[in-house]
This record gives C-alpha cells, sequence and structure tokens, in this order.
C-alpha cells in the first residue's frame, strides 16, 4: 500500500488511488445444470422403472382378488326335446342343479338357455313360467324324462344350499338340429349381482 498524499488545495491528506484488482477468468454458467432440473431430483431412471413395475404388480393382484365372481355354480343334469309339429321348433327341458357358494342369499331374477348350432348359428329363450309346465308336460310327455321339480326365477338358495329343478325353453329349429347342437347353455342371473351364474 502506497503512502497517503496531501492535497496542495485544502492541506488535507487524501488517501492514495485504489490500484485495480487483477483480472479475474470469467466463470461459465450453463443454465443445464439448474438443481431444480428432474435430472438432479429424482432417482435414477432403472430405480423409477423397478418401483413403477413393483407398484402395477401389487394393484393387479389387488384387482385380481376383488374382481367380481359369480355367487354359484352347478351343472345341467339332463336335457330332453320335443318336436312342436308343423311349427319349426323344439321345445326343451332343461334339468340343472345350482348351489349357492356365497356366504349370503342368491336370489334369481331370470332364467336363460343359449342354443349354440353345429354350424354356430345362437337361439335364445327366457324360462317358461312354472304354471305352463304341467301343461308341457302332458302335451309332450317326452319332455318328462329325467325331469325334476320345476326350477324359476323368483327361487332364494340360504348360503350353501343346492337346488336341482327344470326349466322348459324353445328355440326356432328342427329336432335334428337340436340334437347335433354345439352347445346348451343356461344363465342364472340373480337380483344383486353383477355376474350371472352359467351352467353348461
Amino acid at each position: 500500500m502506497s503512502d497517503p498524499i496531501s492535497d496542495p488545495v485544502s492541506g488535507q491528506t487524501v488517501p492514495p488511488p485504489l490500484k485495480p484488482a487483477p483480472h479475474q477468468p470469467v466463470t461459465a454458467f450453463h443454465i443445464g445444470d439448474e438443481f431444480g432440473t428432474a435430472k438432479r431430483n429424482l432417482p435414477p431412471a432403472r430405480i423409477v422403472l423397478i418401483s413403477i413395475a413393483a407398484v402395477a404388480v401389487v394393484v393387479g393382484i389387488f384387482v385380481f382378488a376383488e374382481r367380481p365372481k359369480p355367487q354359484g355354480a352347478g351343472s345341467i343334469d339332463s336335457v330332453a326335446a320335443a318336436e312342436v309339429p308343423g311349427q319349426n321348433m323344439v321345445l326343451a327341458a332343461i334339468t340343472v342343479r345350482l348351489r349357492n357358494t356365497a356366504a349370503r342369499p342368491l336370489w334369481i331374477k331370470t332364467l336363460t338357455a343359449q342354443l349354440t348350432t353345429a354350424d354356430s348359428k345362437t337361439f335364445d329363450d327366457e324360462a317358461a313360467s312354472v304354471v305352463d309346465l304341467d301343461r308341457y308336460f302332458q302335451a309332450f310327455p317326452a319332455l318328462k324324462e329325467g325331469s325334476g321339480p320345476p326350477f324359476s326365477a323368483e327361487t332364494k338358495l340360504a348360503p350353501g344350499a343346492e337346488q336341482r329343478g327344470t326349466i322348459i325353453v324353445g328355440f326356432r329349429v328342427t329336432k335334428e338340429i337340436f340334437d347335433q347342437r354345439k352347445s346348451l347353455i343356461v344363465t342364472i342371473q340373480p337380483y344383486d349381482q353383477v355376474l350371472p351364474v352359467v351352467l353348461k
């Protein structure tokens, strides 16, 4: 540091002028290196992907376990058919067995049947009213073969209970086509369930 000098006009001592600071190099500034970016704040992509996959597996297991399931199970025990003369129609008496597999009562809303013929055409019909079954059995005795008591909509099954019964449906096919069918399915739709019980 240099010595102070005197001002000739005022006679006061004035500090010496400051020397300029030595030249400093300019530091480069890269906006991409900001710490507020995803690169600086997120963990590596591999860890993120593994975490997402683990969450997806857990959600998938939960959805699979909680999916709606049919409230019952059963089978088609026997099928008897009779052709209605001159009408190109078959009446079928289908005897089914239904078991309530749930912890609450099963209350039947509708009973329907679907016929799939050998050439993959489908025909559907709703079960005839229970009060008509005796009349059908009298007119077409072949329908009684293997039949059980009438099975109707509005039937209630207690948890764990099983019931066997017969429904009658009609399809606009000949008996020959009916006998050569590809499949026959009975669908039981409960009142308070999304999924029906399907018997094959």
